[in-house]
């Protein structure tokens, strides 16, 4: 009977406390009615919260009874809050319907601190490319949309070559500015380029661009070193069906693709995606130097064609987690630019695979890399290869063939390894886990990410004689945040990152932000690092002419010349994100940075003229690294050297004049304070301190302003953009003003002849206005045209690179859903 009793009492007290509570439940869609799973809804004042599941459905309960503030957001989408009243034993209805975000402080976005998070909020200046965005850009170059970006120096070497720079110290093989793909590094394995044209992925796939200015190496780790760019595609279950773009351009442009998407149950989704693009680069022919004739490059093949695919599975083990499984394959020939002249890349290919989880508090990522080439060649050595056999009688087929191994010197009538030949068999593995939690206003993040690179040339251009150079990097991060009613933000964070050659460094983060009414002020500290590439520690080039500084040298004299190590830079950021008035939105910082270690030109260590030869590289006799090197008067690698100041503004305002139109404005300033009484700063070595060793490759001052319409039949764009003139050096390439570096009295810099082994062209910089123009001519149709360069200016926007003139694109795009729920 006391049993019986103990039990009726239980019952009574559990169904009571039942009675005693409520909870909220509901549906989250777009305005279209199409659920937002993975929407984000959350309570703060009791710190709960949960994802919709694959209906966009949700449901909060053991709620005290009470009137609640409730936020729904979902990346790409307006954040809503609603005020909500609970009531003992009863479930509230709570329906959301969220807008597409439709001005610069709605957005909420990723990659700053790897979790959703409203810009305002967010510790760093930050730029979205939205899928809004890349809908409306009738191009097959979604690269062009970085030119409309504040903070962002944009650059085009041609055709399909687009690249951009953030805050300085830029060069032609660029990589102090992280890209990311989906969670993957998208960089290339042996020299540390972005992939630009390699990439996997296909412009109607393409979710967002989210591009953070300034160090973000405390979560993700070396080279997000000046800035990080951060591609996202998009989910098949907010973007189901089939989207089929055919264009065309100038220069013999055809681009086609296909995107399709399906949702096949609420476990399983999928989508796939083709794109393929050919065409002609612009007619330019560098000049190669050999002695002192100039020649035009060589065979010269300016056709191009750019093909990529990929497949992605999509499973759900539970209504807020998330397994994506993925391949991604590209094919390119086309022309680059590098700091020794451009490469002629044939058929290079690039293959990923990669498995993700996701879930509220964990999430890890492992995927793989390899790259394949085997006809890519330096068109500039190859040339003076060419010429040295054809001026000597060989025949044009044997010179020719010839020419991309060797060289012949006629002073000993033999030939000598040159190779201008590039094969690449590199492969890449890459792992994270990654924990996150909170606790009332205390917020952690906690991971560790593992790469190991395996580059393989076949010997060609790195020293991998006996097999692929592996090279291993482990990094451990955390970060803190708090979070205060009052608006205030806290933010620290550390990472130790660990290189197999150059050892453990630390990247520290720390952040203050205060919102007041509608912005937010921010204040931040950051440590970057950019790393020596594998070229840069490992290469091999041109039968030993240079090579790469990954364990030092000795010298005859027992002068050691140190092995590379990281450069660094600490920068110190204020902004302020927010609205002027309802119409009028503003976001400006203010930045200082200081850079050390810089990594220098190559440079010749051989003092012949005083019998001081190299004898070691490490602990390795010189010459069993490469046949004859302890002879040879000339041996060219890097070394570390330098520290400069710099400082600079970028200011974005965006007024809008009515939902469908917006005008916007961006401004940039750069300087530098470079001491050139500093023998640390001279990194030829030479005695005297001069620009062109230490270069920002940054226009001081820069300038664009944008008129934007977005109604429902009719869309465009119409940007003008002004680069102030600037001098760029990297490399062999030179293209700057007539000037005295050094003080002398002579120009050594002369525009409009030749520098070197390149001609120098004069600066780059100046004016061009492009436009955009589209039309929904149904709910499934749409047509479009891109125009850049408007005015046909003569503009070269980068060295060893043509003059970009008017390019015309047109595109025709199919959207249906055959699949889309009644």
């Amino acid at each position: 009977m006391k049993k019986l009793f103990f039990f009726l009492v239980l019952i009574s007290s559990l169904t009571l406390s039942a009675q005693g509570t409520g909870g909220i439940q509901g549906v989250i869609t777009d305005t279209n009615g199409v659920p937002l799973a993975g929407a984000t809804v959350y309570i703060k004042s009791i710190d709960k919260g949960i994802d919709a599941d694959f209906d966009g459905k949700f449901a909060i309960e053991n709620m005290n009874k009470g009137t609640y503030s409730v936020l729904v957001s979902f990346v790409g989408f307006e954040s809503v809050t609603k005020t909500v009243a609970v009531q003992n034993g009863q479930k509230t209805q709570l329906n959301i319907s969220l807008k597409e975000a439709s001005s610069v402080l709605d957005e909420v976005i990723l990659t700053a601190n790897k979790k959703p998070q409203k810009i305002t909020e967010v510790p760093a200046t930050v730029n979205v490319i939205t899928a809004k965005d890349i809908q409306d850009f009738p191009s097959f170059n979604i690269g062009e949309l970085a030119a409309r970006q504040k903070g962002v120096d944009f650059v085009r070497s041609g055709v399909l070559g687009t690249g951009i720079n953030i805050r300085g110290f830029n060069s032609a093989f660029n990589s102090k500015n992280l890209q990311m793909t989906d969670d993957r590094v998208s960089m290339l394995i042996a020299t540390g380029l972005p992939y630009g044209s390699f990439s996997t992925v296909t412009k109607d796939d393409v979710e967002r661009v989210e591009i953070l200015l300034g160090p973000n190496g405390t979560l993700y780790g070396p080279n997000a070193h000046n800035g990080l760019v951060s591609t996202i595609t998009k989910n098949p279950r907010t973007s189901e069906g089939t989207t089929i773009a055919v264009g065309a351009g100038d220069q013999n442009v055809v681009t086609g693709r296909l995107r399709h998407a399906q949702v096949l149950s609420d476990k399983f989704a999928y989508k796939i995606h083709l794109e393929s693009t050919q065409g002609t680069e612009f007619n330019y022919v560098d000049s190669v130097y050999v002695g002192t004739k100039a020649y035009g490059e060589k065979n010269l093949d300016r056709d191009f064609n750019a093909l990529k695919y990929g497949a992605s599975l999509y499973y759900k083990p539970t209504s807020s987690s998330e397994i994506t499984a993925y391949y991604g394959h590209s094919n390119n020939t086309n022309l680059a630019v590098t700091n020794a002249g451009r490469n002629q890349i044939k058929d290079w290919t690039l293959d990923i695979a990669q498995l993700k989880y996701v879930s509220k508090n964990f999430f890890a990522n492992a995927y793989y890399t390899w790259s394949k080439t085997d006809e890519t060649y330096a068109i500039n050595q190859r040339t003076q290869n060419y010429v040295s056999f054809i001026e000597n009688g060989f025949s044009e087929e044997e010179a020719w063939s010839r020419a991309l191994y060797e060289q012949w010197i006629p002073a000993y009538g033999i030939a000598v390894p040159r190779g201008a030949l590039f094969k690449d068999a590199s492969e890449r593995f890459n792992a994270e886990a990654q924990y996150n939690n909170n606790w009332g206003e205390f917020y952690v993040t906690a991971g560790a990410q593992y790469q190991l690179d395996m580059a393989d040339s076949k010997g060609t251009y790195l020293l991998d004689q006996d097999g692929s150079i592996d090279i291993a990097q482990k990094g451990v991060y955390g970060q803190f945040e708090y979070k205060l009613e009052s608006g205030w933000n806290f933010l620290a964070g550390i990472r130790a990152d660990n290189h197999d050659l150059y050892g453990t460094n630390f990247l520290p983060k720390a952040a203050v932000t205060k919102t007041i009414g509608e912005g937010t002020f921010r204040l931040t500290y950051g440590r970057g690092m950019a790393v020596p590439s594998i070229l840069n520690l490992q290469g091999n080039l041109f039968g030993g002419l240079v090579l790469g500084n990954g364990e030092g040298f000795t010298l005859t004299d027992g002068t050691k010349i140190d092995k590379l190590e990281v450069e660094t830079i600490n920068s110190f950021e204020f902004g302020y994100k927010g609205k002027l008035t309802d119409k009028f939105y503003i976001d400006a910082s203010a930045y200082y940075n200081m850079s050390e270690n810089f990594i220098s030109p190559l440079r010749n260590i051989v003092d012949a003229a005083n019998g001081n030869y190299v004898t070691h590289m490490g602990d390795k006799p010189i010459d069993e690294v490469s046949p004859g090197a302890s002879a040879s008067p000339l041996l060219l690698t890097y070394s570390n050297f330098g520290n400069v100041d710099t400082y600079g503004f970028d200011l974005g305002l965006n007024y809008y004049f009515t939902d469908a139109i917006r005008t916007s404005l961006n401004y940039s300033y750069f300087g530098r304070s470079l001491d050139k009484n500093d023998m640390n700063n001279d990194g030829n070595l030479d005695g005297v301190v001069l620009e062109s060793e230490l270069p920002i490759n940054t226009p001081e001052n820069k300038l664009s302003l944008g008129l934007h319409y977005g109604g429902k039949k009719l869309y465009g764009a119409l940007f003008g953009r002004w680069v102030q003139d600037y001098d760029f050096f990297s490399g062999i390439n030179v293209a700057a003003k007539t000037q005295d570096l050094d003080g002398d009295g002579v120009n050594e810099i002369v525009e409009n002849s030749r520098i070197g082994r390149t001609w120098n062209y004069g600066p780059l910089g100046g004016f061009t206005v492009d436009a955009n123009l589209g039309y929904n001519l149904n709910d499934n149709i749409s047509v479009g045209m891109n125009v850049t360069n408007i005015f046909d200016a003569s503009i070269r926007e980068f060295v060893a690179s043509p003059e970009v003139g008017r390019l015309v694109s047109f595109e025709l795009k199919y959207n249906f859903n055959a699949f889309k729920k009644k």
